[in-house]
């Protein structure tokens, strides 16, 4: 009974050959796909590499000692409340949608302010807000600004009271 597989590897020599051929011949593919994939995107490679090392996040170092700066109806809806409130995910009512607001605003200011610092249905408490970021004075403004964009005619909510200093 003869052998009819025999090995294509005959000597030492094409043993070297064959090993150097098996790691550079797919490495060496590799590098021209790369080439051309990347031969389109010759644009403006400045812009685009420094968007790739622009940081993710940026610190905001904050004086603690300093007096809060209250933020307005409508910067705290950009921040918080958008999300939900500019597309009506989750079930949320949109921004401007008197129909949808409509047998929210017969609640009124505090029925509303209640409902965003519990929480309500997909809504969690605070609209998803820590305390620490927005207090309960800001929400309110922004519960007055959603709820007048839907035709509301809810007054602005009274600035708390500054702390006493020692």
């Amino acid at each position: 009974m003869s052998n009819e597989h025999g090995s294509l590897i005959k000597s030492p020599k094409q043993l070297i050959i064959m090993v150097f051929a098996s790691f550079f011949v797919p490495l060496i593919i590799i590098l021209l796909l790369m080439v051309f994939v990347n031969n389109g995107k010759r644009s403006d490679s400045s812009a685009s590499a420094e968007q790739l090392i622009k940081p993710v996040a940026q610190l905001n170092f904050k004086d603690a000692s300093t007096p809060k700066e209250l933020q307005t109806g409508e910067q705290v809806y950009k921040a918080v409340c958008a999300a939900c409130h500019a597309s009506g995910a989750a079930g949320a009512p949109k921004f401007g949608d008197a129909g949808a607001w409509a047998s929210r605003l017969v609640k009124g200011y505090d029925g509303l302010l209640a409902s965003v610092i519990k929480g309500k249905g997909a809504m969690p408490a605070r609209g998803g807000a820590a305390p620490a970021d927005v207090s309960d004075y800001e929400l309110g403004r922004a519960v007055v600004y959603l709820a007048n964009s839907a035709g509301g005619k809810l007054p602005e909510p009274k600035a708390p009271a500054a702390p006493a200093t020692k």
